[in-house]
């Protein structure tokens, strides 16, 4: 509502004098201020703040006088009174300044349009030359207690139990009268006025007293600190007043009246503040709320401000300021909402905590239109800081002399004076110069690049799209913008129009919240946020010549206006065009018979509400019929509401709504949803509505022309809530959200928020006949609400926040020093538990269920379940009573219907104290069935918080088994992160030591990529030049198992270790029996596993190949390698000459997966398409960092590392220059595009032969992406180590890597590989021979190649060889560009312009200690291989 600003400002008054201001008296207007001291009167003006004139008293008079008391002004500002302590009032004329009007004058600049200006024009910005003069004294010879103007009277109440009343004008003897308060009778209400007085009155005066216009009565405060209401019976003031007195209140200080709300505020010395109303009925007056401070927020300070010392009520009676004996400043909304308050947090406290000193206030008022509040700082204080000045030596400026007045801002939300419908749905605070809006920029909806920044790319990633935050930066009403940041989009008020219009009235904001007009004195002027500009009148004397009345709203793109023409002297309405000029030569105008008070717009109706309390309907229709488009106005209907309506000032809003009671008629047309049904009126905080009667006889919609269809009257109002301070409703309709959209929001101050929502039967049945149509159902909330979010259900809100400035301090530190720097920040907050919660309680779970389930896709509705659960819990699991009727359980079966039920129970247990899980799992079922029904719905990370709780509230043998489960669940599913966690639980619930769970073993965060098989293992390659010559590798190799240093702990903890082991033991071997060797890469890099070691002792067992064919087609499918193609010289086909051929290799290439072409027919087809945003070339930039990694051997005295090591390649500049060759060749290739003809063998860059380049691009449309090539490499290596030899010849298969087979053929021959091993080889060689040459021509040539040896495989038949069955890992990777690797024929003439060369692997020679042959080694670039010759390397590999 309202939201102190900045620091105070400190006017400092340039009068020398000892004197100090100790009361302050604004004009009616507010534009002038009366501030006195003893014995000075000054004027000061509101903007700028300058002192006008000062009247100091003679010694002489002021010894006659006394020093003066009071002030107050006559309503016409031509007058002040002042009460002086002998009893004397002192009336002072109040003149203009003659010939020089002006004190203070602006200057322009040289040609501004702002010099010719209409007469009189000037006096309204500049401050006013004014003189004092005064008047005859009159003595009441008793001291004043109390001063009131009332029209053209002056109350004055005396210490004697007199009430005087004086004429401003006749001050003779005849213009006085004076009535003793014992002779006003008193009693509780007017019923029971007998006559005489009923309370003892003798002895009692009037301390303090305020006149209120709409209940016609004075509030008064009596000296003995009752409180009472005295009205007049008949016409006259002065005769037949009666009293009523509020019962059992005696400590009454001070009172202030609110006229809009009909409320008096009566300050105790408890230092509550009690505000009471009038019972219309019996007269009486009744406590409606207090204001008070909380033990809750404020703890220390509650129960010691002292009495209440003033209460202000602002300008337009939304909010009342209180100040206290002790000191500080509270604001409170006018039904009791708290806002503000000086005496807690950043106010009380420095940034060291040492405790501030509240700033105690001798008087304080409100500015024009409550932008500022002048405060004049109690005199004691002042004195000491001199003093201390004194004492400090510190010379004290001239200016502290008289010390100043401090002036608080605030900013204001438009609803106070504005309570329009686009206002509603939008947060609009307006200060005294600018806007602040929570909309959004209209500049970035259109474009693409930043659509949603907040919604999909981390907010603070330091792009310059996210940096700095900016408050518009989404699309229309997007949540991110709403709820993203706590900044508003600022508009400065254009500062010409402020010159000479402050200050700013009303303001407007259309419902796309991309315009808005702000009206001042006179005039308005509208600003746009597509151009970023404001339209001011072209024409000064147009802009002087209006004023606007009953406020601004926004119509598509007009602006309408209720205002009143100086010059014809009428009220009038009128629209204005948003994008033609500002002129009244533009704006369409209709004159109204009577003053407009308050304005709206309902889809194209405005409703007017007018000084003789009538409410008129308009309808609005746009006419593009002249060349500027303008709108016609027509009067379609007028209701009187006289009857119902005691003072036109009271009435707060009016609204056209769409809401109605639904009495006698069923909702069927979903049109009826849409039209205006009812009117809302909220008088003095009563909300009104009054319904289309509908009792007559209905005459269908069909049946009428348009032209003449009457309106249906009103009925009678009905009151449907007390306390209201705003309405909020919308025009818009939601088949999917009728609750949310067809509902009545109210804000009713302390006790929070209302909503009047409808009940809809379910599924079209007929409605119970005693089920209401709609419930009014109360709920609180954290923030004051300005707009409500009807379909998002949310309301938006702003809240003051403070910053500490520690530079300010010292013992002399300014008055304004006292107070941190405030800012205004945007606050929302969620409704939509609360309203469940009540919908439940009250047995309407169908509701609740409908509501919600419209309500499910919202991105917060998991929080808002939770919340709900939470909120309930609380309540009834620490309830020192028993609850006959929980509501739990109801909760637990309505988050049932929902699929993020488990969810939500667990977050909410995990955020709740242990001591309340027992209540919560009595209602919602038992922790161990939710676990098990997580795991059944594949729920894991639920499921794993679930074994949190299971973990406190169970056994540990109940918390290991289900553990259990989940590890295996999560192992299936590769869940690899889940898993570690589950490793580490285990290894926790084994050792006892929960509360510091050790590490993660080997944690790995898995990659956007997949796993990545080298982060911690590094392989030094130096090539040794004589072992590919003998062809054996000379290394002595002993394999480790897990006793070497990796597993040093593993005696200690053995038996839990061994359990987790036997688990992850099982997996791998599940993996390896269903040939998914990609997972089982993933398995042992993601977890840690020691793949080599396990290998070794399975190589015999689980680690053979059944069927070579099926796992070589399961590789193929796995790792995404497309099945060979035939090169064309092999092909006998018609179809030989280059390109056709080609042209089909590159689409093969494209596609990455040949056998969807040439292989359609073949059972196991890869999938087709690779991503759209990779391509082969991909991988090339990476080509240093992660060249195929195939293999190296291990020195002996490194073996016990390297079952926890991962492997990372060194590079080397063989390799940057096969980059060279790969990136020659692409580039061709893309350029070409696949028809090779084009390229003459003379002049082409590579001079190649057209087969060659066929040949090339056979190969490289039968590599798979340069990832699965990696990993394959990486598992050749691994299956090597391991002893592996079936595996290794199906992936050297793959590869189609000669050396690979060449190298295990050799290996057979030792006397250590198992018989079946070898027959298993040779058999499995066979199998694949038989199927190439059935269904898989592409691997004829390999196998062509590797006759020699398959030849000397069977050869050896009779002599049973000594084979190792090798097994693979895979990794999940994703599939990224594909690299020319390795080739089908020849590999030392064939792979020449290819990337890289196939594997050269020796055989070492095999210890008979468990000594296991070499992996393969490090890719070798073919140029390196032509160059080297025969040299092919043994590779001297360290792992570290």
């Amino acid at each position: 509502m309202y939201f102190l600003t900045g620091w105070p400002r400190r006017l400092l008054c340039p009068l020398r004098s000892e004197e100090e201001p100790f009361h302050v008296q604004p004009s009616s207007q507010r534009f002038y201020f009366a501030l006195l001291s003893e014995t000075q009167l000054s004027i000061w003006f509101s903007r700028p703040s300058v002192l006008i004139v000062s009247y100091i008293e003679s010694a002489k008079a002021a010894a006659q006088f006394g020093f003066y008391q009071k002030a107050e002004w006559k309503p016409d500002d031509s007058m002040i009174a002042v009460a002086t302590a002998k009893g004397y009032i002192l009336l002072f004329d109040v003149l203009g300044g003659g010939d020089d009007k002006y004190l203070y004058e602006p200057v322009y600049p040289k040609g501004s349009p702002r010099v010719k200006v209409t007469p009189g024009y000037k006096e309204e910005q500049c401050a006013p030359a004014l003189s004092l003069e005064m008047k005859k004294p009159v003595d009441l010879e008793a001291p004043i207690t109390s001063l009131q103007s009332l029209r053209e009277d002056l109350l004055v109440c005396t210490a004697d139990g007199y009430l005087h009343v004086l004429h401003w004008d006749g001050l003779g003897s005849n213009g006085r009268k004076a009535i003793c308060l014992t002779t006003i009778p008193f009693s509780l209400d007017l019923q029971s006025a007998r006559g005489g007085p009923s309370l003892d009155l003798e002895g009692v005066y009037i301390r303090c007293m305020e006149y209120c216009v709409t209940l016609d009565g004075f509030a008064v405060v009596l000296s003995d600190g009752r409180l009472g209401f005295i009205t007049p019976l008949s016409n006259t003031i002065t005769t037949d007043l009666q009293g009523v007195w509020a019962a059992d209140v005696t400590d009454g200080t001070c009172v202030a009246v609110n006229n809009k709300y009909r409320l008096m505020a009566f300050g105790c010395a408890s230092g509550s503040v009690l505000v009471y109303m009038i019972d219309t009925t019996t007269g009486s007056m009744q406590l409606s709320h207090k204001l008070e401070l909380t033990p809750k927020h404020y703890p220390d300070i509650y129960n010691k401000t002292g009495p209440v010392k003033l209460i202000c009520w602002s300008p337009d009676y939304s909010v009342a300021m209180v100040t206290w004996e002790c000191g500080g400043l509270s604001l409170w909304s006018v039904f009791g909402a708290h806002l503000i308050c000086t005496l807690g947090e950043d106010f009380a406290y420095r940034s060291d905590d040492t405790k501030k000193d509240p700033l105690k206030i001798s008087s304080m008022s409100w500015g024009a239109e409550g932008y500022h509040l002048w405060v004049l700082p109690y005199k004691p204080e002042r004195r000491r800081q001199e003093e201390q000045q004194d004492v400090e030596m510190v010379e004290a400026p001239p200016s502290s002399l008289q010390a100043g007045i401090l002036q608080f801002h605030f900013i204001k939300s438009a609803l106070t004076v504005n309570p329009c419908t686009s206002n509603q749905e939008q947060v609009l605070l307006h200060g005294e110069d600018r806007l602040y809006l929570t909309c959004i920029d209209p500049s970035q909806i259109h474009s693409s690049s930043d659509a949603h920044p907040h919604a999909h790319i981390h907010p603070r990633d330091g792009s310059p799209m996210h940096h700095p935050p900016n408050p518009d930066s989404s699309l229309s009403q997007g949540l991110s913008t709403l709820l993203g940041h706590k900044h508003w989009h600022v508009v400065q008020i254009h500062s010409t129009y402020l010159e000479s219009n402050w200050p700013i009235r009303f303001a407007a904001i259309d419902t796309a919240g991309q315009c808005m007009a702000v009206a001042g004195r006179r005039g308005f002027a509208h600003y746009s946020l597509f151009t970023r500009k404001w339209k001011l009148f072209g024409n000064i004397t147009q802009e002087q010549n209006m004023t606007v009345t009953g406020g601004l709203a926004w119509w598509n793109d007009f602006v309408v206006v209720a205002c009143y023409n100086f010059i014809d002297q009428q009220e009038q309405l009128r629209l204005y065009q948003r994008s033609s000029n500002l002129d009244n030569a533009f704006a369409s105008v209709t004159k109204l018979h009577s003053d407009t008070l308050l304005l709206n717009v309902f889809r194209d109706m405005v409703i007017l509400f007018r000084a003789d309390c009538s409410i008129c309907l308009y309808s609005i229709e746009r006419r593009n019929d002249s060349p500027n488009p303008s709108a016609s106005v027509e009067l379609l209907q007028e209701v009187s509401m006289s009857r119902y309506i005691p003072h036109p000032a009271l009435v707060v809003s009016v609204t056209l709504t769409s809401v109605r009671t639904e009495t006698g008629i069923t909702l069927k047309a979903p049109q009826q949803a849409c039209m205006a049904e009812s009117i809302m009126l909220n008088l003095a905080g009563q909300l009104i509505m009054l319904q289309r009667d509908r009792s007559g006889p209905q005459v269908r919609d069909k049946e009428t022309p348009a032209v003449n269809k009457k309106l249906l009257p009103f009925c009678p109002p009905v009151v449907l809530a007390q306390c209201v301070e705003n309405v909020w409703t919308t025009c818009r309709s939601n088949k999917k959200k009728r609750h949310l959209l067809e509902a009545l929001w109210l804000s009713c101050g302390e006790a929070g928020m209302k909503v009047w929502l409808p009940l809809f039967p379910r599924d079209h049945r007929k409605p119970h006949s005693f089920l209401s149509r709609r419930i009014m159902l109360p709920f609180h909330i954290n923030i004051y609400p300005l707009a409500v979010l009807f379909e998002d259900a949310l309301v938006l809100g702003a809240t003051n926040e403070t910053v500490l400035y520690d530079g300010l301090q010292g013992s002399s530190e300014p008055l304004e020093a006292l107070f941190p720097y405030c800012t205004v920040e945007r606050t929302s907050q969620i409704y939509l538990h609360h309203i469940l919660r009540q919908l439940l309680v009250r047995n309407l779970g169908e509701q609740a269920l409908m509501l919600a389930q419209s309500c499910a896709s919202l991105p917060y509705f998991p929080h808002v379940m939770e919340l709900m659960v939470h909120v309930v819990l609380e309540e009834e699991a620490t309830s020192r009573e028993p609850i006959p009727d929980p509501l739990l359980p109801t909760v637990a079966k309505f988050i049932t219907e929902f699929p993020l039920f488990l969810q939500t129970i667990v977050h909410c247990a995990r955020k709740t104290e242990y001591a309340l899980w027992n209540y919560l799992f009595a209602a919602v079922g038992n922790p161990k069935d939710l676990f098990e029904e997580c795991l059944m719905a594949q729920d894991l990370d639920t499921a794993a918080s679930y074994l949190i709780i299971l973990q406190n509230m169970e056994v540990p043998a109940v918390s290991r088994q289900h553990a259990t489960l989940l590890f295996n669940t999560a192992l299936e599913q590769g869940k690899w992160d889940l898993c570690r966690h589950m490793i580490r639980f285990l290894k926790a619930i084994g050792s006892g030591e929960m509360e510091t769970p050790p590490p993660t073993p080997t944690t790995q965060e898995p990659s956007s990529t997949g796993f990545e098989f080298f982060r911690n293992r590094s392989i030094s390659l130096s090539q040794s030049a004589d072992s590919v010559t003998t062809g054996k590798f000379n290394l002595q190799k002993t394999f480790s198992m897990p006793t070497g240093a990796s597993a040093k702990g593993r005696d200690v903890e053995c038996a839990e270790n061994m359990y987790i082991d036997m688990m992850l033991w099982r997996h791998a071997r599940h993996l390896l029996e269903q040939v998914r060797l990609r997972d089982l890469g993933c398995f042992s890099a993601q977890l840690g596993f020691e793949l080599i070691g396990w290998l070794c002792r399975e190589r015999n067992r689980v680690a053979r190949v059944e069927d070579f064919v099926t796992a070589l087609k399961r590789l193929h499918k796995d790792f995404l390698w497309p099945f060979p193609v035939i090169p064309v010289g092999s092909l006998s086909s018609p179809l030989k000459n280059g390109r056709c051929r080609t042209v089909l290799s590159t689409r093969l290439l494209k596609s990455q997966s040949a056998d969807s072409l040439l292989n359609s027919d073949m059972d196991t087809a890869s999938p087709p398409t690779a991503p759209t945003n990779h391509t082969w070339m991909d991988g090339l930039g990476q080509r240093a960092k992660d060249m195929d990694t195939a293999s190296s051997a291990h020195s002996n005295q490194h073996s016990p590392q390297t079952h926890d090591a991962f492997l990372s390649l060194l590079t080397n500049k063989v390799e940057e220059y096969s980059v060279g060759s790969a990136t020659d060749l692409t580039e061709t290739s893309s350029v070409v595009d696949g028809d090779w003809m084009m390229v003459d063998e003379n002049s082409s860059t590579l001079s190649l032969s057209q087969a060659e380049l066929e040949h090339i691009s056979m190969e490289l449309a039968n590599k798979g992406p340069h990832k699965s090539q990696v990993q394959l490499r990486y598992l050749l290596h691994v299956f090597m180590e391991a002893g592996c030899l079936e595996w290794c010849v199906v992936i050297g298969l793959i590869l189609r890597d000669a050396n690979v087979i060449k190298q295990v053929i050799s290996f057979l021959d030792s006397p250590e590989v198992p018989p079946e091993t070898v027959q298993s080889v040779r058999n499995g060689l066979l199998a694949v021979d038989t199927w190439a040459s059935t269904d898989c021509l592409g691997y004829k040539p390999f196998l062509n190649l590797i006759q020699p040896q398959l030849q000397h495989l069977l050869d050896s038949a009779s002599e049973q060889v000594q084979p190792e069955s090798f097994q693979p890992v895979s990794q999940s990777s994703k599939l990224s560009g594909s690299e020319a690797l390795g080739g089908a024929a020849v590999p030392r003439v064939e792979d020449s312009r290819g990337v890289s060369a196939p594997l050269g692997l020796a055989l070492p020679s095999l210890e008979p200690a468990g000594g296991f042959p070499r992996p393969p080694s490090e890719d070798c670039p073919p140029e390196q291989t032509e160059e080297q010759g025969e040299e092919e390397g043994a590779y001297d590999c360290t792992l570290s």
